[in-house]
């Protein structure tokens, strides 16, 4: 551990430093803007202090702009979680008021007292991977709304209105039929054509998107979408939301990581695990980005003849609910995707003949897994069973 810790605070315009030693007594604070001149005149207050590391909060959020320029200059940097920091703040004195002094303390001190914090690395592939899921799901999103509008005026327009599932050709054939001659129905019209073409635009944008991720995945090396119920969307968050997946210790850890391990909901004599689900969630805990891939892994699977059907069906037999038994295959394909990681991770690292190869680790992961809830491993379907070899489902 550095003999100097330097706790970051950030802002969009501004960040808070304060700088402590091993037995954190404050060795000086400031704050800084983020402009050129702001940045140089923090770097060169941090660097006035030999053996330091910067620790910066939120490094997937508002600090990755000050975190990325400290790499970019060869300093050591670790990302502290808001989580951690908000607890340290709260333990301090001064009756836990938040400040951005005593913010960039909390971060410091987090730094110093935490083993395991992730450092932060340059922006690699899977930056961009994340980059371009959100704008993927951007895109989705945008799709939905302009359907839904559509979907409004056609039903003024057409008796009945459109099928739910509806392209813009379709539209477009659809409107084609209809001739009002008064000037709301002329309005309507006109507006629904406007529609159209923005829906064209989308689905073309999204078409490309599509192929950009499907090549971008490709380049990883990454062979997730080999799996059943994953496809490029779905790989890249993965691959762009976990990074590094040897950052999680075992199959268990990731899925108390991902929110498909059981929360452990005991008392007294009765012992009993729940689970976060999609819909009506038990909890929150844990990325919900990636449970909701694998709910939608989970559901295509159930919609083919796979493994993970066969599955969901003994575990309805053995008097699970449906959404029980949705929940213990979410916990099964979470184990799949684990191994997978794990395996196409060596697989890169030494490459088809052997050799050391590039590796996918990035600051792109998610706050540090080792401060989430539960690790244990989901009571019956989580214990390996070799008749269930569910990893070839395909």
């Amino acid at each position: 551990m550095a003999q100097v810790i330097i706790g970051v605070d950030p802002h969009k315009r501004s960040a808070t430093i304060e700088i402590i030693n091993a037995r954190e007594k404050s060795l000086g604070q400031g704050r800084f803007g983020t402009d050129r001149d702001g940045y140089q005149a923090m770097l060169a207050a941090g660097r006035r202090h030999k053996d330091r590391l910067w620790a910066v909060e939120g490094c997937n959020g508002i600090g990755r702009h000050v975190a990325q320029r400290l790499v970019a200059d060869g300093e050591t940097v670790v990302d502290v979680p808001a989580k951690l920091s908000a607890r340290a703040r709260v333990f301090a004195t001064g009756q836990g008021r938040k400040t951005d002094p005593v913010d960039a303390r909390s971060v410091a001190v987090v730094a110093l007292r935490t083993e395991g914090l992730r450092q932060v690395v340059t922006d690699d592939t899977t930056v961009a991977l994340r980059l371009l899921v959100d704008r993927r799901d951007q895109l989705g999103r945008a799709r939905t709304d302009v359907v839904c509008r559509l979907h409004q005026l056609l039903l003024e327009l057409v008796p009945g209105g459109a099928k739910k599932d509806l392209s813009a050709q379709q539209a477009r054939a659809l409107l084609g039929t209809v001739r009002p001659r008064d000037v709301v129905g002329k309005t309507r019209r006109r507006l629904a054509c406007e529609l159209i073409g923005e829906l064209a635009v989308i689905d073309k944008k999204i078409k490309t998107a599509k192929q950009e991720l499907t090549d971008l995945v490709n380049s990883t090396g990454s062979r997730l979408m080999n799996l059943t119920g994953i496809g490029p969307s779905g790989a890249a968050r993965l691959i762009g939301d976990i990074a590094d997946i040897a950052r999680f210790t075992s199959r268990a850890h990731f899925a108390s990581w991902n929110g498909t391990a059981p929360i452990d909901a005991s008392s007294g004599e009765q012992n009993r695990h729940r689970l976060s689900r999609a819909g009506n969630r038990l909890s929150r805990a844990g990325n919900r980005r990636i449970n909701r891939a694998l709910h939608i892994m989970a559901i295509v699977q159930l919609r083919r003849d796979t493994e993970g059907r066969r599955y969901y069906r003994r575990r309805l037999a053995a008097g699970k609910t449906p959404m029980e038994a949705l929940r213990a295959l979410k916990r099964r394909l979470s184990d799949i995707v684990y191994r997978q990681m794990i395996a196409d991770a060596k697989l890169v690292r030494t490459g088809p003949g052997g050799h050391t190869g590039a590796t996918l680790q990035s600051s792109a992961a998610d706050p540090n897994p080792e401060i989430d809830t539960s690790e244990k491993s989901l009571p019956g379907p989580a214990t390996p069973q070799p008749r269930t070899t569910l990893a070839a489902a395909s």
